[in-house]
């Protein structure tokens, strides 16, 4: 299992699993949207976004709340663990694959003892025609 992690600047809050309504025509990872105190906010799956398995929601699912160009999006996540602080001599840049390119999803890796952690690029987890569509769903 890996950890992945966000930089906490791209975190409004983190929330336990809440009731999601599907909308349709939405990409699979897109899992519907969710009402916060009034607010209806997109919602995806992480795990479907990078195309592995689904899992069945349960108590420790949460939805980590984040802005993505300007439009707060939840994201499901399996668990949160912990929050860290990795000085940035700690980051090494994200592995190229294909001809130099960075892995769009990826903005770092954070070693932490002997642990690394994946820190994710939160603006890069929808590409701009996906945020467009969210934006049209609701």
């Amino acid at each position: 299992m890996e950890d992945y992690g966000l930089e906490i600047r791209h975190v409004k809050e983190i929330i336990s699993i809440q009731k999601i309504t599907d909308v349709p025509d939405l990409p699979d990872f897109v899992k519907g949207v969710i009402n916060l105190r009034g607010q209806v906010i997109p919602t995806l799956d992480l795990r479907l976004r990078f195309g592995l398995p689904a899992k069945e929601y349960d108590e420790r699912t949460c939805i980590i709340i984040t802005h993505m160009n300007d439009i707060p999006v939840g994201v499901i996540v399996d668990t949160v663990n912990e929050v860290l602080d990795i000085p940035p001599e700690m980051i090494s840049a994200p592995p190229t694959v294909q001809k130099g390119v960075a892995h769009r999803f990826i903005q770092g890796l954070g070693r932490v003892g002997d642990d690394v952690k994946i820190i994710l690029n939160a603006e890069k987890l929808l590409h701009e025609d996906e945020i467009e569509a969210l934006e049209a769903s609701y």
